[in-house]
């Protein structure tokens, strides 16, 4: 059985000391701060961050140096067969298909996933992979594995100010006035690896009863014939929202019956375009072990 590295990045929510216990690597996601950089979990904490986007520093997302990346595998591969490299969605930033380039070169020993997903669900795609490398699968395998079912995921986010929405230009001036006064929430949603809008509503109250029946529905419809084997699964994640987010994760649990498997920070590249004080709400089909 071949030796099988598992790569991520840190848009995954795993922290570096969670990597390690899971036996993995994790690339920190560079951040442009004021001119300066910092990298995520390395130079730039969660706390910080957020301090720091409280204060209107000038913030913006990056992705990971080529030869840092590179440093990583090649280390890797002195004592690994072969490596899977899971980056965030190629839908949300070009390091997946500048990765996949590079890897040309390494003849087939570091295989490159697109499975369209980010966060949690990004999280148990890195989980698979390691479940899957115990069960013999080699790094082609696990890859193949992880793209078929990528897709078979849904994240909703209620985001809590219009400040960032209008700074990144994705409303207008006039429309996060008139939001902001009539405390309006959007509802935004990653299908297929893409931040769009899914619904505005004008309260917490309501942006959660929204994201609850969003998932109820892709539980019902959606991945009807998934749940049914079992092999999905909820999650909460939120920005800088521990103590609504473990609220959330609760009600969750008492509407739909499921108790999620983790509350976990967003990816720091999505805090950057919404701000802090959101809550999500992910499903995402999980590898069952046939052995």
């Amino acid at each position: 059985m071949k030796k099988i590295a598992i790569v991520t990045d840190s848009n995954s929510g795993i922290s570096q000391e969670e990597g390690k216990k899971m036996g993995i690597s994790v690339i920190p996601m560079p951040f442009i701060v004021d001119g300066e950089e910092f990298f995520e979990d390395i130079s730039l904490t969660q706390a910080e961050f957020f301090e720091k986007l409280k204060a209107n520093a000038d913030i913006s997302t990056s992705q990971p140096a080529i030869g840092q990346v590179t440093e990583v595998w090649d280390e890797l591969l002195k004592t690994y067969d072969e490596l899977v490299h899971i980056p965030m969605s190629s839908g949300l930033s070009e390091s997946m298909n500048t990765a996949r380039n590079f890897a040309s070169e390494y003849q087939g020993r570091v295989q490159v996933v697109d499975n369209h997903r980010i966060s949690i669900t990004q999280k148990q795609s890195v989980i698979d992979a390691v479940n899957l490398a115990k069960d013999g699968y080699d790094a082609k395998q696990i890859k193949e594995y992880l793209e078929k079912n990528g897709p078979e995921s849904s994240i909703y986010i209620m985001v809590n100010t219009l400040k960032y929405l209008k700074k990144g230009g994705r409303i207008t001036p006039a429309a996060a006035a008139i939001g902001t006064v009539l405390n309006i929430k959007p509802v935004l949603q990653i299908q297929g690896g893409k931040l769009d809008q899914f619904a505005k509503v004008l309260n917490l109250k309501a942006a959660k009863s929204k994201m609850l029946n969003a998932i109820k529905d892709d539980y019902e419809k959606r991945f009807k014939d998934l749940v049914a084997k079992g092999e999905m699964r909820i999650s909460v994640a939120h920005t800088n929202n521990y103590e609504k987010a473990d609220e959330f994760a609760k009600e969750i649990e008492a509407v739909l019956g499921v108790k999620p498997d983790f509350v976990d920070p967003l990816a720091l590249s999505i805090a950057c375009h919404i701000g802090d004080g959101a809550l999500a709400i992910g499903c995402y089909r999980i590898y069952e072990s046939k052995k």
